[in-house]
């Protein structure tokens, strides 16, 4: 299905190391270009991370950003009280010899190893973190499709109206070849001497075959059965796009320049509206 590149999806997870915080925002980038941002406790996850969203996204400028909140809870300090019961029996013993001896509590506290932080199950904490990142990126993944959806209507409707458009100019083009003809018999019947009538079928025939956009119209056509089946398809299109178009503005361009009658000039004019109104569409697309 084709996708946007703009999406933005976001999750929270409650894990026993504090609440993790997923976020993943994209806009539009001509390739991937992926920005990590995560706490210290999951720096060494990054290249994971990358792999893992690399294999679901193909286009756009991507933000991951991981947060970690610790608990609220103070148990977070834990007190080695077996290091507190060896450093009170040593004060006990040392007491005779020191009398004027007092140790504070806030003293004790500091003794190296005394106080320490909880520690934190790295090999877990990095699952908890690969979780939430699997159900945001689907929900980034989903967020892409439903704009992607949008898009693909938007386009069909303007790739209509070229085909439309198409039509018209081989619609026309039969009664432009009749005045083109009336207009080179017109012309020579005005010169003094009567025109050989040979020469005047080969003048025709020089005429109409500079006027002669059936390869034109038959490659449009072919252009935008191609660009329907693109839009129908599961895989990234955008690249496969941005090529088709080069082709249809080629058509569209020739079109103008083989014209000689008003109807097909401003046909010309509005393919070329409607050829640039599906590339700023292809602009957004994966």
């Amino acid at each position: 299905m084709i996708r946007s590149m703009t999406a933005f999806a976001s999750g929270e997870r409650a894990t026993a190391f504090g609440t993790l915080g997923c976020e993943l925002r994209a806009v539009n980038h001509r390739y991937l270009e992926l920005g990590v941002r995560a706490p210290d406790e999951l720096r060494a996850l990054e290249p994971v991370l990358r792999e893992r969203i690399g294999a679901r996204v193909a286009r756009g400028k991507v933000e991951l950003t991981l947060r970690l909140r610790a608990p609220d809870a103070a148990g977070a300090l834990v007190v080695d009280e077996a290091l507190v019961e060896r450093l009170g029996e040593l004060a006990l013993r040392l007491q005779p010899r020191f009398p004027a001896m007092q140790v504070g509590f806030t003293e004790l506290l500091q003794y190296p190893g005394v106080l320490r932080t909880q520690a934190t199950d790295a090999e877990a904490l990095q699952g908890e973190a690969l979780a939430l990142l699997d159900q945001v990126l689907g929900e980034f993944i989903a967020a892409r499709e439903r704009e992607g959806g949008k898009l693909v209507a938007a386009m069909l409707e303007r790739v209509d109206g070229i085909a439309a458009r198409a039509a018209e100019v081989r619609g026309v083009v039969p009664a432009i070849r009749i005045g083109q003809r009336a207009k080179l018999e017109a012309r020579l019947a005005d010169l003094a001497q009567p025109a050989d009538p040979g020469r005047l079928e080969q003048e025709l025939v020089l005429s109409l075959q500079k006027l002669d956009v059936d390869e034109e119209l038959d490659r449009l056509d072919s252009h935008v059965a191609e660009i329907r089946r693109v839009l129908g398809q599961r895989e990234p299109a955008g690249r496969r796009l941005d090529f088709l178009l080069q082709e249809f503005n080629r058509e569209a361009n020739t079109l103008g320049s083989k014209s000689v009658d008003p109807r097909t000039s401003n046909i010309a004019v509005e393919l070329k509206v409607l050829i640039d109104q599906v590339r700023e569409q292809v602009q957004n697309i994966e």
